[in-house]
């Protein structure tokens, strides 16, 4: 009898209708104010190549984005997200609209283009910022164009595909280290990590920044993957192999190219400075 009840409740609400033809959600900006918040195709630098055959990401060269609202101010504004330090992983996550792709599984270049990107369709790419001159050491405001800024394209192989891994032999003391590019994940556990660190021993002045870093880079050497042993190798590890190991990183990590030309108005020497990404990023002062 109960089944007879529903059912004539269905017929007369006409649920059966609207689970076949659900109502479709107005969209009031298109319909009622006859604009569309933009939607932007940006190129991925990785290309997809680093991410695993079962992620949206693998082989992705594309990812959408739409503009910057003010619901994206609000998370910039978010006293509890800046807390936590996942405030631009948020920004990503509310801006990007590629289905199932989540801005902490991409490595920290794929997210700092679409940082820019976002940025861009925001603000616009007029950015201004105070930078030093490496030559005189004199600080000046100084404006750049952000969609001049070049990609990086990822120019070394995985050591098998799908996978963000990739080897390199030690100059000092010859040991193969295979290492992965950060991600966005990766980054905010580092943050976390040493915020931890300074609320249980605040008299330690250092953040241990090249080694955290290298602990969380470097997957295995010589085929050891044990996380103790080799947090204990890259503590010992000789300056030089560190420092080689970092730069062959650096100059193959893809991502957006941040040098930029600075003509200084004190000394009038031209010089490259990488772009400062600070505050005012998301907040131009005019």
């Amino acid at each position: 009898m109960a089944g007879e009840d529903r059912i004539k409740r269905n017929e007369i609400f006409g649920a059966d209708d609207l689970n076949k033809n659900p109502v479709p959600k107005s969209n009031v900006m298109k319909d009622d104010f006859g604009w569309e918040v933009p939607v932007e195709t940006v190129p991925l630098p990785s290309n997809g190549v680093v991410y695993p055959s079962d992620s949206p990401l693998h082989g992705l060269e594309m990812l959408d984005i739409k503009a910057m609202t003010a619901r994206e101010e609000d998370i910039l504004t978010s006293r509890a997200l800046i807390k936590k330090g996942t405030v631009i992983t948020h920004l990503l996550d509310s801006c990007i609209t590629t289905p199932n792709v989540t801005s902490s599984d991409l490595i920290v270049g794929d997210r700092n283009a679409i940082m820019i990107a976002i940025r861009i369709t925001g603000y616009g790419s007029d950015y201004g910022a105070d930078v030093t001159c490496p030559e005189c050491a004199t600080r000046q405001s100084k404006r750049f164009d952000l969609a001049e800024l070049p990609i990086k394209r990822l120019n070394i192989k995985p050591v098998a595909k799908g996978q963000n891994e990739f080897a390199f032999i030690l100059p000092v003391t010859q040991k193969k280290v295979t290492f992965k590019f950060l991600t966005g994940a990766d980054e905010e556990q580092i943050s976390t990590e040493s915020g931890r660190r300074r609320k249980l021993m605040p008299e330690i002045q250092t953040d241990n920044l090249v080694t955290n870093r290298l602990e969380k880079t470097i997957v295995s050497v010589e085929g050891v993957t044990d996380k103790v042993k080799l947090n204990s190798f890259v503590r010992q590890m000789p300056a030089l192999d560190s420092r080689r190991l970092r730069t062959y990183m650096d100059d193959a990590e893809p991502g957006m190219d941040m040098r930029v030309t600075l003509e200084c108005d004190s000394c009038g020497d031209s010089s490259q400075v990488s772009l400062p990404i600070g505050a005012g990023f998301f907040w131009p002062r005019d």
